[in-house]
Parts: C-alpha cells; sequence; structure tokens
C-alpha cells in the first residue's frame, strides 16, 4: 500500500515541524516547502523532502505539479499581528496572495483534502460571549485577522464551486518546543528566552488582557485528525477554552523558572484586542481528541525544551 503524502507548507517551522514529526511517526510521506525566514533546517527531519521557496513565487508552486500530495497542510504565514499593523499591503502579499494562489495549485493538481492554519483568537474579535464558538461573528481587529479571514471565504468558494476538499482550522494562542522567540510573535517563548537567562520581562500594555494558550502537541493532534478524515467539515476552534491573564501567564513562568523576576510593562500595541478564549469542544468531541493540555504541564515541557536549546 502506498503511503499517504502530506505538503506541509512552513514545515521547518514551530507548528509545521511539529506536524511533519507526527506524520512521520504515522508513516505519511512528508515533504515541506519553507523560506526560511523564521524556520530552521535544525527542525526538519531527514526523511522529509524538504524544497526552500517562498510561495509568493511561482515556481514554488509549480513543484507541486511534481508533488501531487494526497494532502496540503498550509501554515505559512506571517504571523505578528503588529507587522501586518505596520504593513497591511504586505501581509496580504503573504497571507492571502499567496494562499489563493496555492488553492488554485492545490485544485489543479487534484489534492483530495486542503487543511488550512486560521486564527481563532485573531478573526473573531473581542467576544460576544466566551468561550467562543466557531459561529461567533467575525470581527478582527487587524490585518493580520482580515486576511485569514478572507482566506477561509476563498476557501469556501473552492469548496463550494471547485470541489476541493478545505477545511480552516482556527487556533488560539499556541505555544510549545521550537516556537522563535525572535521578534514580537510568541510571547511563551520570549519570556522563557529572557526569564531562563535572568533578565527583565516586558508587558505590553497593562497584561490584563487574556489569551487562551494552547499547547502545540494539542495543535499536531488537530491537524492530524482533519488531514486522515476528510469527512470533518469545518471550520474548527482549536484551543483550550481556559484564558489567563498575560500577567498571571509572566508570573507562573517566572515561577517554573524559579526566579522572583518582577515583569515591566511598555505601551500597549496597535491591533491587539483584550480578550481572546476559544470554545474547542466540537472538534474535540467529533474526533475523540483527548483533553488539552493544561497550561502549567505545557509551560514546564516548554520551558524545558528552552532550558536544553537556549544557549
Amino acid at each position: 500500500m502506498t503511503a499517504r503524502h502530506v505538503l506541509i507548507t512552513g514545515g521547518a517551522g514551530f507548528i509545521g515541524s511539529n506536524l511533519a514529526d507526527a506524520f512521520l511517526a504515522r508513516d505519511w510521506r512528508v515533504s515541506v516547502i519553507d523560506n526560511f525566514v523564521t524556520g530552521e533546517r535544525a527542525n526538519v527531519d531527514a526523511r522529509v523532502e524538504l524544497i526552500e521557496g517562498d510561495l509568493r513565487d511561482a515556481k514554488t508552486l509549480d513543484v507541486i505539479d511534481r508533488l501531487k500530495p494526497d494532502v496540503i497542510s498550509h501554515q505559512a504565514a506571517q504571523v505578528d499581528v503588529r507587522i501586518s499593523v505596520a504593513d497591511p499591503a504586505a501581509d496580504a502579499e503573504t497571507n492571502i496572495l499567496a494562499s489563493i494562489r496555492l488553492l488554485q495549485k492545490a485544485k489543479e493538481a487534484g489534492v483530495s483534502r486542503f487543511v488550512f492554519a486560521s486564527s481563532g483568537g485573531a478573526i473573531y474579535g473581542e467576544p460576544v460571549i466566551a468561550p467562543q464558538p466557531e459561529s461567533h461573528p467575525a470581527m478582527p481587529l487587524s490585518p493580520y485577522g482580515c486576511a485569514k479571514l478572507t482566506v477561509e471565504h476563498y476557501m469556501h468558494y473552492f469548496r463550494e464551486v471547485q470541489r476541493l476538499n478545505t477545511i480552516a482550522l482556527r487556533y488560539a494562542n499556541v505555544y510549545g518546543p521550537r516556537q522563535s522567540a525572535k521578534g514580537e510573535a510568541g510571547v511563551v517563548a520570549i519570556f522563557a528566552n529572557r526569564l531562563l537567562h535572568g533578565e527583565e520581562v516586558t508587558i505590553n500594555g497593562s497584561g490584563e488582557q487574556t489569551r487562551d494558550f494552547v499547547y502545540v502537541g494539542d495543535v499536531v493532534a488537530a491537524n492530524v485528525a482533519v488531514a486522515e478524515n476528510a469527512a470533518l467539515e469545518g471550520p474548527f476552534n482549536v484551543g483550550t477554552g481556559v484564558e489567563i491573564t498575560i500577567n498571571e501567564l509572566s508570573s507562573r513562568m517566572a515561577a517554573i523558572v524559579g526566579v522572583s523576576s518582577e515583569a515591566q510593562h511598555g505601551p500597549g500595541k496597535a491591533g491587539e484586542q483584550m480578550r481572546s478564549v476559544l470554545d474547542a469542544r466540537k472538534l474535540r468531541e467529533l474526533a475523540k481528541l483527548g483533553e488539552p493540555v493544561a497550561i502549567d504541564d505545557g509551560l514546564r515541557k516548554t520551558i524545558d525544551w528552552f532550558r536544553l536549546h537556549t544557549r
């Protein structure tokens, strides 16, 4: 029997490389496209076919004609909300236009399932009800959120008119091993890196803003479930349903590291909402997934990884 084949965009990055490892463990053939803006070659298993390229380049997309994967898992993105606020057009080139071209190529290549890494936190905006279910009004407060929602609309068109089997997973705030501490995205990674180096943590704004932090292993499990069961129809939230303030996150991480550092506060950032928490029970029930990793357990695993990999 021929192994099923998944192509992961952004597969050298944080979520994508963890996902690649999971598919390899399930005996899938795995290919990866990454431009290495944030991805790391060290994250990519030697058994993976690695293509270095940018999805904005037509030559990169032409590789799909050769690969003809069964599933495309589209994890690649410009993920920093603040960069999207500073340059919405550049964000759209990466997060909207490249995604549309990828959808078109998937249709042409006969891909049987297209999985998209969307964002529950960014597309819903401030909660009308909490936790926010998939039916929550979409009121994004950043160009990043607008881009994710736009791609979901294009996926609806490709699904209903072009008959491409598409599904969106709306992530909460993902954290865990291999997350980059560079730049502004990934607050858990940034805090872990600074605390382990004995450096001061800076929180943007009051720190009373809340987030739903979901461990990368739970995000990987959700992706594998929808890749292996093409009958599941989304969109689906992927989160924990539990919110925590950034102040509390900082305190818990300092306690795990074993330091008594007091966080400092900087100015708030445009496009950053105050509250985000996702109701993710729907996919867990349909796909029979386990309960999400508790925040303290996930933080310990993440900090242990950073201890081993931080110089």
